[in-house]
């Protein structure tokens, strides 16, 4: 059972991030505020539903939450930043726009770069602990794999409506024999070759 909140007292964020792994396509988070002792029986860690039942829950979270809000971070941007900073800032502005302010926020991962001067804790799995950081984390995947289908319309010789841009074979063997998109993260290790550089997160 997910648990409703971690800060007593206080309205809590929870945020997530999807598509930090991946070789192309900007990286998505997502920021929600659920109501006090909040529960729902099929909001889970989005890993761990099918993509119809995240959909489902999608329109549950938007309907229910006190505030929600997606914040995006370009391919050009995670190329001059690096993807940890840039999953950060997607964070930052999903809070940005959130329409009531939090005051404390609860992070999926286990570091984090401070949100004006909120109090946070980063937790570990927070996805499947906690209720907030698991709707965070199906509207962050829901919203980028839909970019991402739309992405794969214009190129579709990279499967993205399969693999929305993680490091397959099939989408390295693309990149290989087409070459890399406008899409594509060059900072990357695109081909494979070698171990790519990866974060505890």
């Amino acid at each position: 059972m997910l648990q409703s909140h971690y800060y007593d007292g206080l309205i809590e964020a929870g945020c997530d991030e999807a598509g930090r792994g991946c070789l192309a396509g900007s990286v998505y988070a997502a920021a929600v505020i659920l109501p006090q002792n909040y529960s729902h029986p099929y909001l889970n860690d989005s890993k761990q539903l099918t993509e119809k039942r995240r959909m489902i829950l999608r329109k549950d979270i938007e309907k229910d939450a006190i505030a929600w809000a997606v914040g995006v971070v370009s391919p050009e941007e995670i190329d001059e930043i690096n993807i940890l900073k840039a999953s950060f800032l997607a964070m930052h502005r999903a809070i940005d726009q959130l329409k009531v302010r939090p005051e404390a926020l609860i992070i999926d991962g286990n570091r984090f770069t401070p949100y004006q001067n909120l109090p946070y804790t980063p937790i570990v799995k927070g996805d499947s602990k906690y209720l907030s950081i698991a709707a965070a984390s199906i509207l962050a995947k829901t919203y980028r794999d839909e970019y991402m289908e739309e992405l794969h319309s214009q190129y579709p010789q990279y499967e993205w409506s399969k693999n929305k841009g993680y490091p397959t074979v099939a989408h390295r063997e693309a990149i290989k024999k087409y070459g890399t998109t406008p899409f594509h993260r060059m900072s990357f290790n695109l081909l494979g070759e070698e171990k790519q550089l990866s974060f505890d997160f």
